[in-house]
């Protein structure tokens, strides 16, 4: 098949969905499929382009991301042109304007498309401004409900995410529940304990670990609140929050002053790689305290390290771990329950380890990406079946 991803900007930085892109674009490459990406130049990482030599990348220039609204006109020159090519087009994520683009082309020559939308169908996040609800809302009034409506398929990460979909209230054609995957082999050979400690003189202290990007929406405060709780009654925890800065940091530093604990928490920034594994490995408990939360993504990489794990309840990534009895939820919100769960988990690890250990060995076996790239394929090439009395002659 020839198939084509899409999505705003393509950089190790961006996150989930990005990396999703690349290991799913990966492994249909691997699998004979001749796999292009339609992206931005927006924080562009030429490093992070080639290391994917299998795949045909096209960063178009951006001219400006207001809003987290990418726009690249020369988009519309080149699905023009070569739009026409392509057996499937997956659109990853929603609210975007080369999804108006791809849209419009894709209608005109009877392409299918599928979304899949990471998460990004609420119109409004816990604590945002309500102006970006009217752009959300107004987006889908003149776009939205038609590319949805006239997609050959959805992909949603597990029941939570077809949920959304369903509340969006327009018809789907076709609905998939695909989960995330994971590319087994890179936690095969793990690091030896002990590299993130030294790196960063924690010695043999009890590490409570966030791994993700540094955001309102993750729930940090709560986190940091959270073990304000646990350090009164120990002394030997430290909290680490790993992760790049998404505009929020500077408050989350002013609270862990308020709460008389910049001794006790550190910011390691982004990790990845062998340093994102070394952390994984030396971390006592991993933790994603989201307000809101699509999937599990950091904690499952945690568990596929042994690491004991609590996220959420009541989210994707709740939903994810429950079914996989891979760690602990906690209620958003209740610091008592979380400081609780942690020092339930760092007195007594041994449940907690076996809890990860178990989970990880269903990852291994079900959810890697050659495994899950099957289902891909089975989806594209469904929709492609049924959409072809829609295609046009060019």
């Amino acid at each position: 098949m020839k198939i084509l991803q899409v999505f705003d900007y393509f950089s190790p930085h961006g996150g989930g969905t990005v990396d999703v892109l690349y290991k799913l674009s990966r492994g249909l490459a691997q699998r004979d499929h001749e796999v292009t990406i339609y992206t931005s130049d927006f924080k562009l990482d030429q490093a992070y382009i080639d290391s994917l030599p299998e795949v045909k990348i096209y960063p178009f220039h951006c001219i400006s991301n207001l809003g987290s609204f990418y726009v690249m006109p020369d988009i519309i020159k080149e699905s023009k042109a070569r739009l026409k090519e392509f057996d499937i087009v997956h659109l990853h994520c929603f609210r975007s304007f080369q999804n108006i683009v791809i849209y419009h082309y894709s209608h005109k020559y009877g392409v299918p498309y599928i979304i899949d939308s990471h998460g990004s169908l609420p119109r409004i996040a816990a604590g945002e401004a309500k102006p970006k609800w009217l752009l959300r809302w107004l987006f889908d009034v003149l776009f939205g409900y038609r590319i949805l409506r006239d997609a050959a398929g959805v992909i949603a990460e597990n029941k939570f995410g077809l949920k959304e979909y369903d509340s969006f209230g327009r018809k789907i054609k076709k609905a998939a529940i695909i989960p995330y995957f994971f590319p087994i082999d890179e936690f095969t050979n793990l690091p030896p304990r002990g590299q993130f400690r030294h790196r960063f003189n924690l010695g043999s202290k009890k590490v409570v670990m966030s791994l993700g990007r540094i955001h309102h929406i993750k729930g940090l405060d709560f986190l940091v609140e959270s073990f304000h709780e646990l350090a009164q009654t120990r002394e030997d925890v430290v909290l680490a929050i790993c992760g790049n800065d998404d505009g929020y940091r500077s408050q989350l530093q002013n609270l862990v002053a308020r709460l008389n604990l910049s001794d006790r928490v550190i910011f390691p920034g982004f990790l990845a790689g062998q340093d994102k594994l070394a952390a994984l490995v030396d971390a006592d408990v991993v933790v994603q305290p989201s307000r809101y939360e699509y999937a599990a993504w950091a904690p499952i990489e945690a568990v596929l390290c042994g690491t004991p794990i609590i996220v959420s309840a009541g989210s994707g990534s709740g939903e994810d771990v429950t079914r996989m009895d891979a760690g602990y939820l906690v209620n958003y919100g209740d610091k008592l329950q979380m400081s609780r769960t942690l020092q339930q988990i760092l007195d007594d690890p041994t449940e907690a380890r076996e809890k990860a250990r178990r989970a990880g060995e269903y990852i291994r076996a079900n959810l890697s990406v050659n495994k899950m790239a099957e289902e891909y394929e089975r989806l594209y090439q469904n929709c492609i079946q049924a959409n072809s009395p829609l295609r046009r002659g060019i």
